[in-house]
């Protein structure tokens, strides 16, 4: 289990768990729980205090807090081993780095835009 807490605005960024399916209640607050499926349709849910949400196994996922005040809620997974890989810093903080190519080719965008996004995620 994990208890997530948000500011206002907060986000838990797009990532999956490849070797779990994720269950959560919200405690306090509104939070925006999205989920992309296997053939790229984006369903998303506003869930508020005493509600709970579902994601299946290895889907992309996302929270945000929409509310004006903090927001918490609790999660669990059917694994003891979720894994998780957060997308952006996967693709972009990636090292060695993804070769240039494969970036602007996925995202269809130049080079000044792919080391733009990069230069957010240095550590």
């Amino acid at each position: 289990m994990n208890r997530v807490d948000f500011g206002p605005g907060g986000i838990n960024p797009p990532h999956s768990h490849p070797r779990a399916s994720e269950i959560g209640i919200v405690i306090e607050g509104k939070i925006l729980s999205g989920i992309v499926t296997t053939k790229n349709v984006y369903y998303g849910k506003v869930v508020t205090a005493g509600q709970v949400f579902a994601v299946p196994r290895g889907l992309v996922h996302f929270e945000l807090n929409l509310g004006q005040t903090k927001a918490f809620f609790f999660t669990a997974f059917n694994s003891h081993l979720p894994g998780s890989t957060v997308l952006p810093l996967s693709l972009f903080a990636a090292a060695p780095s993804i070769p240039m190519e494969v970036l602007t080719k996925t995202y269809l965008v130049d080079e000044d835009a792919i080391n733009a996004m990069k230069s957010k995620f240095v550590f």
